[in-house]
């Protein structure tokens, strides 16, 4: 099987914190793959450094067998810690938006807003979205560039458990269709 992600002894540290210590893990094509630990042990820092947003002290990754670079990037989906919207925009305005900074169009709107179950609510202000509204939102735009792989940092957080579930059954729908998910989370069910 195709390996998607490779990371080599990927190290981090923050002053006297060691946040990763030499990671090295393989994330196979079409995977639903999930990186478990508790609060503070590093998730989102290996997140942030495998999107390009954290640089790490040591190792290295590779997306699809290259560096990450623009080419790789355009490839990969993300919602990295709290997702942040318009609270006076309309889903659809909201979605205009991240799809005019990442210069895609808006022909994937009305599909990816299906496809996380908000059609009928595309033209709700956000800030009356309840919290698995807003994550599902936020997974909606992680899609508009029809990614090869999604990578989501605790997506199920702060959520009631009729919320987790959607979550999860959104995930394996998006897992089915053959991109390869990776999740962050501290919780093991």
């Amino acid at each position: 099987m195709d390996k998607i992600l490779n990371i080599r002894n990927l190290s981090k540290r923050y002053g006297p914190v060691q946040a990763v210590d030499s990671l090295s893990l393989e994330v196979p094509k079409g995977s639903v793959f999930g990186i478990l630990g508790p609060n503070g042990s590093g998730k989102t820092t290996t997140l942030g450094m495998l999107l390009g947003v954290t640089k790490p002290d040591s190792g290295d990754f590779s997306w699809f067998g290259k560096p990450l670079n623009f080419e790789t990037k355009q490839k990969l989906g993300a919602i990295l810690e709290t997702p942040n919207f318009y609270p006076y925009m309309s889903a659809v305005e909201n979605l205009k938006v991240v799809a005019q900074i990442k210069e895609i169009g808006n022909a994937n709107i009305d599909g990816v807003l299906k496809t996380v179950n908000l059609n009928t609510r595309a033209n709700s202000k956000f800030k009356t979205y309840s919290l698995g509204m807003k994550q599902r939102l936020a997974i909606a735009s992680a899609l508009l560039s029809n990614p090869e792989v999604l990578v989501l940092d605790e997506p199920t957080n702060g959520l009631d458990p009729q919320g987790i579930a959607e979550i999860r059954a959104l995930i394996k729908d998006i897992a089915s269709q053959g991109i390869t998910v990776i999740i962050a989370s501290h919780l093991l069910d």
